[in-house]
């Protein structure tokens, strides 16, 4: 089997009304999906995080070292790439780029043997995921303080155990949000604060302080992602676990945040950090460091689909006993139009929890009109 075909698809939604986190304001979702096609008739999708138009330019400079290469080789496809373009791109776009690859070359895999990617990945280990709503945005109207409460209530009324609230918008603020959506909530769901780097350790830790009574699972870059003393000043001065690793790539990148004792809960993003083959290896380092595994998940369905099949390969948080800590799968709740249009059976969960695709490869099938509807000429 040789690979003949890589395409690039770049996919584009206007939103019905804008959302911001702590840094930007979003009006429109973008996807960017790879393509793979063989000589025997099988096909394989991948999606790339990140800037679309920059990671589609990634993938189509690649995808000349990949004809006729055997697709079934995806540890020697991978290394083959990263070794290229080192000397340019040990992080960012080249390795989003890759990613993208890497995870068509796994659903081609799973078609081919028939089963699905975990189990060529180790086996499943679950057959369905807790999932966590994300959502909790900012919005151009209404008050964060009303608005925000009754939709994370809403997500609990919907099943989910755990929701988690953008905050980096004021210490002051995101203090009084936080206060109010637990209220909404209640003690028995988890709630979990995302800054997306908006602030300094010194912010950081002061608001990590006034929130800490609330039962915070965890505290998502607090701070930039190059600074990982700050990192380590935030993990020191709080009871709050502290998350981070959606803008860290490769088990290199990810050997030297673990080895600096920064986090405590890590999260790569499968279509950036290096596609399934490199996140599996990041997640058996990360269980030789103790450090818990909950990839980040922004994208379509192919995004969700692929970080299902990691998620059901992944060991427990803690050693093995009777009441197990399991990983999670973030579960975007914020409007996505191109997000289950692509797929002619949408990934949906029940009372919170997300089944993993059971069928050959990433376990789901393209909507091709869907993709002709949102792609960009």
């Amino acid at each position: 089997m040789k690979i003949t075909k890589v395409r690039t698809h770049i996919l584009e939604a206007k939103l019905s009304q804008p959302f911001a986190y702590s840094r930007a304001w979003y009006d429109t979702r973008t996807a960017m999906l790879v393509e793979i096609e063989t000589d025997d008739g099988l096909t394989g999708w991948g999606e790339c995080y990140g800037p679309a138009r920059m990671t589609a330019a990634v993938v189509q400079s690649i995808a000349p070292w990949l004809i006729g290469e055997d697709p079934l080789r995806t540890d020697v496809l991978w290394q083959m790439v990263y070794a290229r373009l080192r000397d340019h791109g040990q992080k960012g776009v080249v390795i989003q780029g890759l990613s993208g690859i890497d995870i068509a070359l796994w659903d081609i895999k799973g078609k081919h043997f028939g089963v699905p990617a975990h189990q060529l990945l180790g086996g499943a280990a679950r057959k369905e995921i807790a999932a966590y709503a994300t959502g909790l945005y900012r919005r151009k109207s209404g008050d964060p303080l009303k608005y925000l409460p009754e939709e994370a209530a809403g997500y609990a009324a919907e099943g989910f155990r755990a929701v988690k609230l953008k905050v980096g918008f004021g210490i002051a603020e995101d203090a009084a949000v936080t206060r109010a959506v637990r209220e909404a909530i209640g003690p028995d769901v988890a709630l979990m604060v995302d800054a997306n780097h908006a602030y300094d350790a010194v912010a950081a830790i002061r608001l990590g302080r006034m929130i800490e009574r609330y039962d915070i699972g965890w505290f998502e870059e607090p701070v930039p992602p190059e600074d990982v003393a700050g990192y380590r000043a935030v993990r020191s001065a709080l009871t709050i676990p502290i998350a981070g690793g959606e803008c860290e790539f490769t088990r290199f990148g990810f050997r030297d945040l673990f080895a600096s004792h920064a986090l405590d809960i890590a999260q790569p993003d499968t279509c950036a950090a290096g596609g399934l083959s490199e996140c599996k290896k990041i997640a058996d380092m990360s269980e030789a460091f103790g450090i818990r595994y909950n990839p980040h998940v922004w994208g379509t369905g192919i995004a969700i689909a692929a970080s299902l099949q990691l998620l059901a390969v992944l060991p427990s948080h803690t050693p093995i006993s009777l009441a197990p800590i399991e990983p999670m799968l973030e579960f975007d709740r914020t409007e996505h139009p191109i997000r289950q249009a692509i797929l002619k059976e949408p990934i949906e969960h029940e009372k919170g929890f997300v089944r993993v695709p059971d069928r050959p490869g990433l376990g789901i099938e393209i909507d091709r009109e869907a993709l002709a509807r949102f792609a960009v000429q």
